[in-house]
């Protein structure tokens, strides 16, 4: 019987700091456009936002097939409330673009992020779609902010408290 695994794989690895960092970008482009709208620098960033939000949609969907393929060498999660706050990171990676997808469906304005046309715009508006990704899209994008904190507390605070060092897991190299 093989140990179980104590580090996740490249691609896993690749995939969470690459999701984290465009996660980073999506939220200083909010940032922007809260704190200092119709400014050059809410322009600027704005313009990256529903881009971005599609291509993080595509690779969450990809991690989360990849977690599903990966999981015998995966390392086992610490505990319940681990696998739990997981399972609702990724329900909010995928859930979060689909709302914005709906609202700007309804909206009647094409959208083709790099180049790729999703969905072409015609006359008019579906006002239910454009009021569900009015009312949850932000509420739940800043939910997930909060839930990637707690993430990032609980990893810093598993490393620090003597118990298994679950930030080595993703970010340590593996031995031999």
């Amino acid at each position: 019987m093989n140990a179980p695994a104590t580090h996740y794989g490249r691609f896993t690895r690749f995939l969470h700091w690459g999701m984290a960092a465009l996660f980073a970008w999506q939220f200083i482009t909010v940032g922007a456009h809260v704190l200092a709208p119709d400014s050059a620098l809410d322009e600027a960033l704005w313009a990256t936002h529903k881009v971005n939000g599609a291509l993080l949609m595509l690779l969450a969907i990809v991690r989360l097939a990849w977690a599903l393929l990966d999981l015998p060498r995966r390392p086992p999660a610490v505990n319940a409330v681990a696998t739990l706050g997981h399972l609702s990171l990724y329900l909010l990676m995928i859930s979060i673009p689909a709302v914005a997808l709906i609202r700007q469906y309804g909206s009647g304005r094409a959208f083709a992020p790099f180049g790729i046309p999703l969905m072409p715009g015609f006359e008019g508006e579906i006002e239910w779609m454009t009021a569900v990704g009015g009312i949850f899209h932000g509420l739940l994008g800043w939910t997930l902010l909060v839930l990637i904190v707690g993430h990032v507390g609980m990893a810093i605070w598993h490393r620090r408290s003597g118990d298994e060092d679950v930030l080595e897991r993703m970010a340590g190299r593996r031995s031999g």
